[in-house]
């Protein structure tokens, strides 16, 4: 088989929620200065019950076909949270483009903390 993506009978290429999730939970996670994804959006009792899949990342699909995406995210003091917000919105659009030629109107980045590096500080 020459051409690598799989396509339907209609002809448009579909894919499990999960997947999308998680191109986006890398690409955020690539990004150096992210921390890690944040859980802390949540109330409680849904941190509690959660199992982990979509931690710190909410996609929400429209009706023209894109989505918009909120990522949550703890990030390691001292970076300039303009440019890793752009950083990580930038590597986002592009891994859902290239990967499963989808866009997002629009991709939040919500700053929840700000952590130490532990190496640097010497815990």
């Amino acid at each position: 088989m020459a051409d690598s993506k799989l396509y339907s009978q209609d002809g448009k290429i579909t894919c499990d929620k999960g997947i999308l999730y998680s191109i986006v939970s890398l690409a955020t996670k690539e990004i150096k200065g992210v921390a890690r994804l944040s859980n802390s959006n949540l109330a409680w009792y849904k941190r509690m019950f959660s199992r982990g899949d979509y931690e710190g990342v909410k996609i929400r699909f429209e009706q023209n076909g894109t989505i918009k995406v909120d990522v949550y995210v703890d990030v390691y003091i001292g970076e300039d949270a303009s440019d890793l917000a752009f950083r990580v919105q930038e590597n986002i659009k592009n891994n859902l483009s290239g990967m499963v030629e989808m866009k997002a109107s629009n991709i939040s980045v919500h700053i929840m903390d700000v952590i130490c590096d532990p190496i640097e500080s010497g815990v």
